[in-house]
């Protein structure tokens, strides 16, 4: 049956409006951005405990990640849950009991841990004290430790400093594998947190457990811009910190585009203020790192 006049004309409208429906669609969306029309992201949320959850102990971290649907948790050495290397094997498999029944990640332990020192006793007992932490993480169910540099001294030249630190990783790093842990490397610290330096470490460490936790910092927009540091060591990302993300100075957005084109499948991990409606503040978190992905 051939169509009416009218019936054509209003078929005609339609595939001219899905058709501009579409072109607008890929107007408005950044390139490579990640839709719910032709993707979806794969990467996961979490939250470190420094701050936002430093006064909380185990079955709270657990209790508000499950109820804001934060999918896993880094904890913060220092803090109420004390998750600490002084735990005696009992309580390790208490901890990861505790996780492995819940419906959150241990995903890894965050510690202070740095290799930057011209003091060499230091820079030892500092080594040896990463061990200890990566056992933990082993015993407790985690996947990997964060560490991270924290400054230049000046006593040194830099090159001297980073291939230092560089040197440390890779210790820790072939430790680290006989643990079944990476070694995540905060970019972090005056000068250290410079991309270009965290390549350096990267280069020197060589080691496949030796990756980087980036860190939305501003310095991640210096030189030649946020791409061009992001692509030194976009191959070697493990983590994510992220700060608040109402935050205007900072291409979250940009962020997540990069990340999702690069094949990251790992933790996106707010590090945010502590606040009186801590699980509030979470689920709003969550939403707007949807919403900047197009899966909302």
């Amino acid at each position: 049956m051939q169509p009416t006049r009218r019936e054509f004309l209003a078929l005609a409208g339609l595939a001219g409006f899905s058709l501009a429906h579409s072109k607008l669609n890929a107007a408005v969306a950044p390139k490579g951005s990640v839709s719910f029309l032709t993707g979806q992201s794969k990467m996961k949320l979490g939250t470190v405990t420094y701050n936002l959850a430093k006064d909380w102990d185990v079955a709270t971290v657990i209790k508000n990640c499950e109820e804001a649907k934060f999918e896993g948790v880094e904890l913060r050495t220092t803090h109420a849950h004390k998750v600490e290397v002084n735990l005696s094997k009992t309580e390790r498999a208490e901890v990861k009991k505790r996780f492995a029944d819940s419906k959150v990640a241990l995903m890894g332990l965050g510690s202070a841990f740095d290799y930057h020192t011209t003091d060499q006793a230091k820079l030892r007992k500092d080594i040896e004290a990463t061990k200890e932490y990566i056992v933990l993480a082993q015993d407790v169910g985690a996947s990997g430790v964060k560490v991270r540099p924290n400054g230049l001294p000046k006593e040194v030249t830099v090159q001297k400093t980073l291939e230092q630190i560089g040197r440390s990783l890779r210790e820790l790093g072939v430790f680290a594998a006989q643990h079944g842990q990476q070694i995540r490397v905060e970019v972090h610290g005056a000068g250290t947190s410079s991309l270009a330096h965290i390549k350096t470490m990267m280069d020197v460490a060589a080691h496949k457990s030796v990756g980087v936790c980036w860190n939305s910092n501003a310095t991640d927009l210096d030189g030649e811009g946020f791409d061009r540091n992001f692509d030194m060591v976009k191959d070697k990302i493990f983590t994510v910190h992220m700060r608040d993300l109402f935050l205007e100075d900072y291409p979250f957005r940009r962020l997540f585009t990069r990340l999702n084109e690069s094949g990251f499948k790992g933790y996106c991990l707010a590090e945010v203020a502590d606040s009186k409606d801590p699980v509030r503040v979470m689920k709003y978190y969550r939403a707007t790192w949807l919403a900047y992905q197009n899966l909302l």
